[in-house]
C-alpha cells in the first residue's frame, strides 16, 4: 500500500540523514538501508513495518546511483556479486512474507538481535586477520567452489534480512565479502550491486504486505541521492586500503550500537 502522510516540520531533517546515509552507505557499499530502519523508528516514530517498507523504497536510488558510480570506477566484481545476488531473491520474497507476521516489538528485537549477532562476527573476523598479519601469516585463497557455496548462504541471508528489516542485507553481503578477502573497493561496488538487487527484489515483494510512505521517502531521497553520488568520488580518489582494519571495525561498532537501542527501546 501506497501512501502520503502528513508533513510534520521534523521531516526537514530528513535530506541531512539522507545525505549522511547515502554518502556513507556508497562508501561502505551497504546502500544505507541499514541506517533508515533505526533513524525512522527510534527518532521519528514511524511504525516498524511501515519503516520496513519506507527503508527499501529510499534505499533504491542509492543503490542505483552508487552501483552505476562504482560501475564506472571498475570497482564492482560481477562474477562474485552474480552469485550473492541470485540466493538473494529468494530470499528477499521469503523476508517480506516474515515482515507481514512478526509484531513491532518482535520486529524491533530481533533486528536488535541480527545486529549485534553480525557486529560480534565482524569483529572476531578481523580481530583473526590482524592476528595473521601481526604472525605473518599467509591466509590461504578460497576455492571458486568455496566461494560460490559462501557466497549462495550469505545471499540468501542478506535476502531475507532485506525482505525482513529492510535493511538492503547490508551486514551479510559485507561480511561475506570481507570473508572472500576482496579489496575494499570492490566489496564497496560489489556489495552496492548485490543491495540492489534484493532491494528490488524485497520492495517488489512488500508492495503487497507493506505500508510505503511517499512523503518519507521524498524526503529521504533528497539527500541520499546526493550522498551516492559523492561517496564513490571519494572512494575513487582516496587510497583506503590501508584503513580497511578501521573501516570493518568502526562499521560492527555502529551496528552493535543501534541494535542495542533497538532492542532497549
Amino acid at each position: 500500500m501506497v501512501f502520503h502522510s502528513a508533513f510534520e516540520n521534523s521531516y526537514l531533517w530528513l535530506p541531512l540523514v539522507g545525505f549522511v546515509v547515502g554518502f556513507l552507505g556508497s562508501v561502505i557499499g551497504g546502500g544505507g538501508g541499514f541506517f533508515f530502519l533505526p533513524v525512522l523508528i527510534l527518532l521519528f516514530h514511524v511504525p516498524a513495518q511501515g519503516a520496513v517498507s519506507t527503508s527499501l523504497a529510499a534505499t533504491l536510488p542509492v543503490c542505483i546511483v552508487g552501483a552505476l558510480s562504482h560501475y564506472r570506477n571498475g570497482n564492482i566484481d560481477l562474477r562474485t556479486g552474480s552469485v550473492f545476488a541470485i540466493a538473494g531473491i529468494l530470499g528477499a520474497i521469503i523476508g517480506a512474507g516474515l515482515t507481514g507476521i512478526l509484531t513491532t516489538g518482535q520486529l524491533k528485537v530481533s533486528f536488535g538481535i541480527y545486529s549485534i549477532l553480525l557486529a560480534g562476527h565482524m569483529m572476531l573476523s578481523n580481530r583473526k586477520k590482524l592476528k595473521a598479519e601481526a604472525n605473518g601469516e599467509v591466509i590461504s585463497e578460497k576455492t571458486p567452489f568455496q566461494k560460490r557455496t559462501r557466497g549462495s548462504v550469505y545471499g540468501l541471508l542478506a535476502g531475507v534480512i532485506t525482505g525482513t528489516f529492510g535493511t538492503s542485507g547490508t551486514a551479510p553481503v559485507l561480511a561475506g565479502l570481507f570473508a572472500m578477502r576482496l579489496p575494499i573497493k570492490l566489496i564497496a561496488g560489489t556489495s552496492l550491486l548485490i543491495v540492489f538487487v534484493n532491494t528490488a527484489s524485497a520492495l517488489g515483494a512488500h508492495f503487497m504486505v507493506g505500508r510505503i510512505d511517499l512523503t518519507l521517502v521524498y524526503f529521504l531521497t533528497a539527500g541520499t541521492i546526493i550522498g551516492a553520488f559523492a561517496g564513490p568520488r571519494l572512494i575513487s580518489v582516496v587510497k583506503i586500503e590501508r584503513s580497511e582494519n578501521s573501516v570493518r571495525f568502526w562499521f560492527a561498532l555502529i551496528m552493535m550500537a543501534l541494535g542495542i537501542l533497538m532492542i532497549i527501546t
